[in-house]
């Protein structure tokens, strides 16, 4: 029976598996603790924004009263009056439109890339698709005042200003997170469902709307609501083409304004309890962030209590 050499590696029992050397554990050590590090930052990063948000913005639901600053019709700082219902109404109104546009354009254009394109079609639309996320949003706003804002100043009779033109503009925007996100949904579903349902007899349409669309209803309802979160942050864009006037919703060319477009407007000159307030309207951003979040993780529960 033959000593083992020092030099050698020990062997854990099977045939040519080695012991993992002290060094390779330190390395791995090393970067698991990295890997953890990075996580804690990206953590910390959001807690903080919060806590720097919520402290900045907290006093103003005590000095003017949660009742009155949610609830209150007229913002007008200069007069202490710090009303942000039409704000918020109007954040609600541009979303909710870009949706209405967005999403249907958004869900054909991932059917059509997923289920019916050629190859070399896809290799042509998908690219273009991807190329609009990369486009900074005052590119768009530029697109939105110098392009559609006439268009939609002859339709309306008004300036052009106004929810329609931003809902265009949102619609357009959202396209991108909305398309790929039901694409990756609809190439989850494994090829044995599409299979059976032409086996039935069924045709290529058929199968779209009766088979993959309904299989994919989860995963297309998370990509809508991520959607949601790109439309109501959305500013630059907005700012240039919604008109910034902070009342009620009255028609689709007349002007309005958002949560984030009247951050931007009045943060530069904003003081005291003025500012206060604009972070309280952060808060109320944040707060809406959370909720779709909350909803995308809660129906990918569902999905894989489903699956």
């Amino acid at each position: 029976m033959t000593e083992t050499s020092a030099h050698e590696p020990e062997s854990t029992g099977g045939a040519g598996f080695k012991r993992i050397s002290r060094a390779s554990h330190i390395k791995e050590l090393i970067l698991q603790n990295i890997f953890l590090l990075c996580a804690l930052i990206a953590v910390m990063g959001v807690a903080l924004i919060f806590v720097f948000v919520g402290v900045r913005g907290w006093p103003i639901f005590g000095e003017v009263g949660l009742g009155k600053f949610l609830g209150g019709l007229t913002w007008h700082p200069t007069a202490g009056e710090f009303g942000v219902l039409p704000l918020i109404a109007g954040s609600l109104v541009v979303t909710v439109g870009a949706m209405i546009i967005g999403a249907p354009l958004a869900i054909g254009t991932a059917v059509f890339l997923s289920e019916v394109a050629s190859r070399r079609m896809r290799s042509i639309v998908r690219p273009a698709v991807e190329l609009l996320a990369g486009v900074p949003s005052v590119v768009y706003g530029f697109f939105g005042l110098m392009i559609l804002r006439p268009v939609i100043a002859k339709m309306t009779g008004g300036l052009g200003f106004g929810p329609l033109t931003a809902c265009l503009i949102l619609g357009i925007m959202i396209v991108p997170t909305i398309s790929t996100l039901t694409e990756d949904a609809l190439g989850s579903i494994p090829g044995g469902i599409r299979e059976a349902s032409y086996a039935m007899g069924a045709t290529t349409w058929q199968t779209i709307y009766k088979v993959m669309l309904p299989a994919a209803k989860l995963g297309i309802i998370d990509a809508i609501i991520l959607g949601m979160g790109r439309a109501i942050g959305e500013t630059m864009a907005v700012l240039m083409v919604v008109g910034n006037a902070p009342v009620f919703y009255q028609g689709p060319g007349k002007p309005m304004s958002t949560l984030t477009s009247q951050i931007v407007m009045d943060m530069p000159y904003a003081t005291g309890e003025h500012r206060t307030a604009l972070f309280g309207m952060a808060i109320i951003l944040f707060l809406f962030s959370m909720a779709l979040v909350g909803g995308v993780r809660i129906l990918s529960r569902v999905k894989e209590r489903t699956a």
